[in-house]
């Protein structure tokens, strides 16, 4: 078993970790993730009210008694959410880990830290990780070029990025953003980090909430099957390759082109609805990271945990002792 800063100080076996993925991160798939002993965080923002989330928090209690947190993203929006609420929501559910992303956390952390909740904050840049480091977030989970989402805009990949952290900070390190396997586990470990995130991995699972078709099209892509889109309006984010991405970068790049004029293809409703909800794979745009390339088949969550620590062990013990008695 592969003990780090991370398990240790979050009570979790593995130094695995499911980030908020919106629509994804709900009861069923957190709670598979708690229970293979890796940590994973429901969406706040996936259920339509605090109520509903704190009804999803009660759910999950009702699977499983181990560690699981909530993602709370923190991002402008044209209707107003009520994030003070969905934060006190985690609070009043007893949940002791959030994962805040989006927007600077600082206005909710004197809630959850008298409340003694312990914050991961993710980053897509050393700079930022230090802020919140400063601000006195408990880990920084540090998001690389590779990954599905919003990558930031310095297009820094993890091998860079994970390392230069580690430099810098002191608090424990989640490594995010191409990592899907035991040989990612050893590396990222190996740059410093204290545990992997993953995204795309655990939608390719059994329990995941979506539709087959996306979970058998994951295991059909390659590392080639993403597509970069929002660069031309300073908001980039990786999803998965498809008809409406290809035609999302085709109009962005036209002179003069606006968000305004995608908008219809990138809602993020249209994307649940027909490609994680119907399987219609050309339906939407949904999210997927280049570790695309590294997923062969669907598992449980408890056979990705537990072949990733496994394989990782493996390598610590056999590869690597290999290669110092061959010196």
């Amino acid at each position: 078993m592969l003990k780090t800063r991370f398990t240790e100080e979050f009570g979790v076996d593995h130094p695995i970790v499911c980030g908020g993925m919106t629509a994804v991160g709900k009861a069923e798939l957190i709670a598979a993730v708690a229970e293979a002993g890796a940590l994973g965080f429901l969406t706040a923002l996936t259920q339509p009210t605090p109520a509903d989330l704190a009804k999803e928090i009660a759910k999950v209690r009702s699977l499983t008694d181990k560690p699981f947190g909530v993602n709370l993203t923190i991002l402008p929006t044209v209707k107003p959410v009520p994030y003070d609420e969905y934060r006190d929501a985690i609070i009043e559910g007893g949940v002791k880990i959030v994962e805040t992303a989006g927007a600077n956390p600082e206005p909710h952390l004197p809630a959850f830290k008298a409340a003694g909740v312990k914050v991961v904050h993710k980053a897509v840049a050393v700079r930022h990780a230090l802020k919140a480091e400063r601000l006195g977030v408990d880990a920084i989970s540090i998001d690389g070029f590779e990954c599905a989402g919003h990558p930031g805009e310095d297009d820094v990949p993890s091998l860079v990025l994970v390392n230069a952290a580690a430099r810098k900070l002191s608090v424990p390190i989640i490594a995010s953003g191409g990592f899907a396997d035991g040989a990612g586990l050893v590396a990222a470990l190996a740059l410093g980090a204290d545990a992997i995130n993953m995204g795309t991995r655990f939608v390719a699972t059994t329990e995941a909430p979506v539709h087959e078709n996306v979970k058998r099209q994951i295991v059909a892509n390659d590392e080639r099957s993403t597509k970069l889109v929002f660069r031309e309006f300073r908001n980039t984010a990786r999803v998965a390759r498809n008809a409406v991405s290809e035609e999302i970068v085709e109009i962005s790049r036209q002179v003069g082109a606006t968000f305004e004029d995608v908008a219809h293809l990138a809602s993020g409703e249209r994307g649940r609805r027909e490609v994680l909800g119907n399987g219609d794979m050309d339906g939407g745009l949904w999210w997927a990271g280049q570790t695309q390339g590294l997923i062969d088949e669907v598992l449980s969550c408890r056979e990705v945990v537990e072949s990733i620590v496994a394989d990782a062990e493996a390598i610590i013990d056999k590869r690597l002792t290999d290669m110092r008695q061959r010196g």
